[in-house]
């Protein structure tokens, strides 16, 4: 029964479903820690050690559960944590609902102590985001609040000022407030574009003789219709980084990842195509694209103001994309010329054969890639891959290879440090018997490090990967490669992350030598609960684009002229890598 102004609020969350809260407690939120306690067999609590966390992990558990995630903050500093996470959260379009702590209602806006204006601060972040005032406004808002977030793909903000929370359940509503006119059901929209419209864009399709694909996060449950439409069409498939899961990488149409962290054979093929079908994707980098007037394109997202953002299309089809592929399935024709196809899948075995090369070195000092590459033996075909951001992404992205039903993310458009321990949480709560990888530099690690914690207080079966080179490698190397300068600023100080782990109640494993690597893995693998690896890897090793440019290669001699202090060790180890892959 409830009997507060929380308890209601803890009772709609129920109502709707939300069987995990992602949080560290705090004196703002008092009065909803209370109604959780109580509500325990309901509704659980994940506690971790830092706000940001909190955020990140609602967004990792509403990416793998394709769920509300849902995080709770305490008033002033413990809000102002959030903001990181949940604007990874808004950038890649998952839905979190995010519910902070107020200082007492008639103190607020008196410079009272943890008075931060939440409302105001998550103004840009949440597209719905409101203050409850009482007991019959807290049912209306939190309804509202969730059918936006699931809606918009977005955050959603709900603050409850400390003393409202412990306010009586008993109503005092305005007549207009009719009572239960709000309900707890959401029902999506499932949109088709008209006949006319999807027979226009098979007509492209059709016409294309070089037909590319570039299939995004929108398409991981559209995984059968993408590669029908690529078997008709002779389509190679290429894949951002967040749609890395939407086909298995040693699939016959795909051609990997795109970008700088993407391969020369997608690069080549967006270079090639004269028509492009963009499914579930807004890859933000312009400069991988077809060049104006070179394709014709058709793009398929569920938002219909995504359409035409990162290049000129002819054809916008709005909806989900497993309806629209399958709607647009028997308007195309088989094509019979698959030479695009084959020329592409002639280069990517190439390129696959340079990837195992550079993924199964034994020089020292340890390559990173080798410790990606290695990694693959022990994955499940379900595992769920949790990447962070840094140089970390570019050997996950070329070597960790998906099969079967695995996931995999990143923090995308944000691509925001030290996402990827506290994804791997929201993972391993969502699905408790599925294999969580959290696979991340020793930059993101140091940042959430407490999340080990975490993990270890729930019994987390979570594996994390520490590829440990002391630097902060993907700054360094922009500073090399972009802006021709020597690296400054980047290096860190040396972190015994086994001891770190070990003291954490974690199983603890550290390697260098490329011999023992996957002895060293494995055993972290039959480790009985969460275990940490760290890898002290070549902070020297660069992470190339598949294509290098002119322009990156003088940057790159530019920033080496001016005085890099290992230089010689850097064009010792580029000499090395580009003499491999000639013989």
């Amino acid at each position: 029964m409830a009997d507060t102004v929380a308890d209601l609020l803890v009772d709609r969350l129920i109502d709707w479903e939300v069987d995990t809260v992602f949080s560290l407690p705090g004196d703002g939120i008092n009065g909803i820690f209370e109604s959780l306690r109580r509500r325990q067999g309901r509704i659980k609590v994940i506690q971790v050690r830092h706000e940001e966390s909190a955020a990140f992990a609602a967004c990792g558990y509403a990416k793998f559960s394709r769920r509300l995630g849902v995080c709770l903050a305490t008033s002033g500093p413990g809000g102002l944590h959030l903001l990181n996470g949940l604007y990874d959260a808004k950038c890649d379009g998952q839905p979190v609902l995010a519910i902070t702590g107020h200082t007492f209602h008639d103190l607020i806006g008196t410079h009272y102590q943890q008075d931060v204006d939440l409302v105001k601060v998550f103004a840009d972040v949440a597209a719905y985001n409101e203050r409850v005032m009482g007991p019959a406004h807290v049912c209306n808002v939190v309804d509202e609040a969730i059918k936006t977030a699931i809606a918009r793909r977005t955050v959603a903000h709900i603050t409850i000022p400390k003393d409202i929370q412990d306010w009586s359940a008993d109503e005092r509503r305005s007549k207009a407030n009719v009572p239960m006119h709000s309900s707890d059901l959401y029902s999506e929209a499932l949109p088709l574009p008209p006949h006319a419209t999807l027979q226009q864009a098979a007509d492209i399709l059709n016409g294309g003789s070089r037909v590319a694909i570039l299939a995004g996060r929108g398409c991981l449950t559209a995984r059968k219709e993408i590669v029908a439409v690529a078997e008709t069409l002779a389509a190679p498939i290429v894949k951002p980084l967040l749609g890395k899961a939407v086909v298995p990488d040693d699939h016959p149409y795909t051609t990997g990842g795109i970008g700088l962290l993407g391969t020369a054979p997608s690069q080549e093929v967006l270079e090639e195509c004269d028509t492009l079908l963009i499914a579930g994707s807004s890859f933000p980098y312009l400069e991988f694209y077809p060049k104006p007037g070179q394709a014709k394109a058709v793009q398929i997202d569920l938002d219909p103001s995504r359409i035409g953002l990162r290049c000129p299309v002819d054809v916008g089809l709005v909806g989900h994309c497993w309806d629209v592929l399958r709607a647009l399935l028997p308007l195309l024709t088989r094509r019979s010329d698959r030479t695009f196809l084959s020329k592409a899948q002639d280069r990517m075995r190439q390129w696959n054969d340079l990837m195992e090369m550079r993924g199964t070195r034994n020089d020292v000092p340890l390559k990173p890639q080798v410790v990606a590459r290695a990694l693959n033996e022990f994955l499940d075909r379900d595992a769920i891959i949790c990447s962070d951001t840094g140089t970390v992404t570019t050997w996950a992205a070329r070597h960790i290879m998906i099969r079967g039903d695995m996931e995999f993310s990143v923090s995308g458009t944000l691509a925001t440090m030290a996402n990827a321990l506290p994804y791997s949480i929201g993972a391993a709560v969502a699905f408790p018997g599925r294999q969580v990888v959290c696979f991340t530099g020793d930059g993101g690690m140091t940042m959430l490090m407490g999340e080990l914690a975490t993990i270890a207080k729930y019994r987390l079966p979570v594996k994390v990967i520490v590829i440990k080179n002391n630097v902060l490698g993907m700054i360094k190397w922009e500073q090399l490669a972009f802006e021709g300068n020597p690296q400054y600023g980047v290096q860190l100080h040396p972190i015994d992350f086994v001891s770190v782990a070990r003291a954490c109640g974690l199983g603890g494993y550290n390697v260098d030598d490329p011999a023992l690597v996957r002895a060293v893995i494995g055993e972290a693998f039959h480790h009985p609960g969460p275990a940490l690896v760290e890898a002290s890897v070549d902070p020297n090793e660069p992470p190339l684009p598949g294509k290098i440019t002119t322009d990156q290669a003088w940057q790159f001699a530019k920033a080496l002229a001016k005085g890099q202090k290992d230089r010689w060790d850097i064009i010792k180890t580029i000499v090395e890598n580009k003499i491999r892959e000639v013989v």
